[in-house]
């Protein structure tokens, strides 16, 4: 064979080789789709596997068990949150009475120890351990008020055996005095010889004078929380009308309820100018001229809770004295967690006021005459008042507190 028929043979044999080779390729591939049984599936991960309806069936059951018991549990870990703030509220309440408690006893221990009074009835109710009291009256008077304070006697303070027996009922009634500026003085030898009388006085460790009433009433409280265990302190002015049962009655209501303080809430002007009556030389601390104090109860008659009478206690070197008695003790309260009573029965005029209103069945706690901050010439006055406005003894004697 020449050389020119060998290089014609060459091209049929590629064409051959190459045929073969596509039908080699085309058999593979599907001899592979015949026993894998797969056409271009995207792989999975490793470790998972696709569930059939069946399963998924399952998963969402499981899912949803799932999701109601997380719920569940949600639900019963913010009722747990709730109840355990709850008790932690009731817990910092019974703290903080503890510690009112526990400093009001030590108060009364530095008393005895400086060699104040104590009474039989206040060894009996430390003792015991319970509260005795609904209510200490403190009846703000002065060494010229003799005439008032027989007024009163008169009227609707009952005296010898009744007020023993008013003292069986939870209520104790003292008029309130300290001593002059000559301890021992003839205006002191005449209250002691009055209370000998009568034994209806307290007497404060405080110098008389109208321009420390602020310092009377916080001696007032302080001394008062320390002798008698009580719901409620109230101070009264000794030129007012008072209806005990009924002054007890609307206490009582207050009785479960934490730093209580009740009377009439008012919101005078703050005067600036010098020589009128409740002028206040703290004036520019009231803001500009012309602006009113912060609401607080007027000084004839008002009623502090235990706990509060407690706190003036207990900070009474702190507190600060303003002109007026009413301003002070309202400016105590400011900042604290203390819930104000405006009750309109403690301030009634008095008759045909008073009168209207018992007659209404309405009868008032407390009646005076506004324009005289009392009422007026009350020495004389005073029994008209009682028999016209008074809530008669039967009431008095009859009522449960």
């Amino acid at each position: 064979m020449s050389w020119k028929n060998r290089v014609e043979v060459l091209p049929s044999r590629s064409i051959v080789t190459q045929r073969w080779a596509l039908l080699l390729c085309v058999a593979s591939f599907c001899a592979g789709m015949l026993f894998t049984n797969r056409m271009w599936t995207v792989p999975e991960p490793k470790g998972l596997a696709r569930s059939t309806s069946a399963e998924s069936e399952k998963l969402n059951v499981v899912s949803e068990g799932c999701n109601s018991r997380i719920l569940q549990e949600t639900q019963d870990i913010y009722k747990e949150a709730f109840k355990g703030h709850g008790s932690l509220q009731n817990l910092d309440k019974t703290i903080s009475n503890l510690e009112m408690e526990l400093a009001a006893a030590r108060a009364a221990q530095e008393s005895i120890r400086s060699g104040a009074p104590v009474p039989d009835d206040i060894r009996m109710s430390e003792s015991s351990g319970k509260r005795k009291y609904l209510m200490v009256v403190g009846i703000n008077t002065a060494f010229s008020s003799r005439k008032r304070r027989d007024s009163v006697r008169a009227t609707w303070m009952p005296q010898g055996e009744k007020r023993k027996r008013l003292e069986e009922k939870g209520i104790i009634m003292r008029f309130v005095i300290g001593h002059s500026a000559t301890s021992g003085g003839i205006l002191d030898r005449a209250i002691e010889a009055e209370d000998r009388k009568h034994g209806d006085f307290l007497r404060l460790n405080h110098v008389e004078g109208y321009l420390e009433l602020s310092a009377k009433t916080k001696t007032y409280f302080s001394t008062a929380v320390n002798l008698w265990d009580a719901d409620f302190y109230v101070k009264v002015d000794d030129d007012v009308h008072v209806n005990i049962a009924t002054l007890g009655d609307t206490l009582a209501r207050h009785r479960s309820k934490q730093r209580v303080y009740i009377g009439c809430m008012k919101s005078g002007p703050v005067l600036s100018q010098k020589g009128v009556r409740y002028h206040e030389p703290e004036y520019w601390k009231f803001g500009e001229n012309g602006n009113k104090y912060f609401r607080h109860a007027t000084g004839q008659l008002y009623a502090i809770s235990n706990d509060l009478a407690t706190y003036i206690s207990i900070n009474q070197n702190v507190l600060h004295k303003y002109a007026n008695e009413d301003v002070s003790l309202g400016s105590w309260f400011i900042g604290l967690d203390v819930e104000h009573i405006d009750d309109r029965r403690l301030c009634c005029g008095t008759p045909p006021d008073c009168e209207w209103k018992a007659q209404a069945g309405n009868i008032c706690v407390a009646s005076f005459d506004w324009s005289c901050s009392g009422i007026c010439r009350s020495a004389d006055r005073m029994k008209e008042v009682h028999r016209r406005c008074g809530e008669g003894e039967n009431v008095l004697w009859s009522a449960s507190f």
